[in-house]
């Protein structure tokens, strides 16, 4: 019998606030289903097992960070751009480890292909990058910079791993200052001027 008031949206909610609260792997079935004082076996009727579970949380996530980094950049360009993405992207995380965690699961593609938030979030930092100039490949190579700075910097902030007495915001301040600088002076490759004028498309893809 399926418990009314359960849904797939109920559970999913329950499970990213758990997720915010004690960490995305201590999120279980057998946890969620205590919260609702039901048993494991209710779930079912809406979730099909851990996994995806723990997926629609990551999409949710996903749409959550998504929506905040687009109001942010939204009519800004160049640097106003790269730090207002970077700063809602941090304030995200930040507010919201779980949920932030569980966006970093390695997914199968199927997992995500209709996802928005991925595809947008794809779209937002390719659109900010082409700010600078950049095309295909240095699109990707420069997302692939930005996602690990910001990740690395988030990562080690929210384990505590920054000890110095200097402010972290100071900190992720200046390393906005140095990745706007990379960006503006992207280094040249084979035959070009620098790193803008290969003339090839970008095919959209998350890499």
């Amino acid at each position: 019998m399926v418990r009314a008031g359960l849904s797939a949206a109920v559970l999913v909610e329950a499970a990213s606030a758990m997720a915010d609260e004690t960490g995305i792997e201590k999120v279980t079935l057998s946890a969620l289903a205590r919260r609702f004082g039901v048993k494991d076996a209710s779930l079912y009727s809406h979730v099909r097992n851990l996994r995806d579970l723990r997926v629609r949380v990551a999409l949710l996530a996903s749409e959550e960070m998504t929506g905040r980094i687009a109001d942010a950049v939204a009519g800004r360009s160049g640097k106003e751009a790269l730090v207002a993405f970077a700063d809602a992207y941090r304030a995200y995380a930040l507010a919201h480890p779980g949920r932030y965690a569980a966006t970093q699961m390695r997914f199968e593609p199927e997992e995500v292909a209709d996802s928005a938030g991925f595809r947008r979030s794809v779209e937002l930092t390719y659109g900010m990058l082409r700010g600078y100039g950049l095309r295909e490949p240095d699109l990707t190579d420069a997302g692939r910079l930005l996602r690990s700075s910001f990740h690395g910097f988030v990562h080690l902030e929210l384990g505590g791993g920054f000890g110095h007495s200097r402010a972290v915001g100071e900190s992720w301040a200046r390393a906005l200052d140095a990745l706007h600088v990379a960006l503006e002076n992207w280094p040249s490759r084979d035959g070009t001027e620098d790193g803008t004028q290969d003339g090839t498309q970008d095919d959209g893809e998350n890499r």
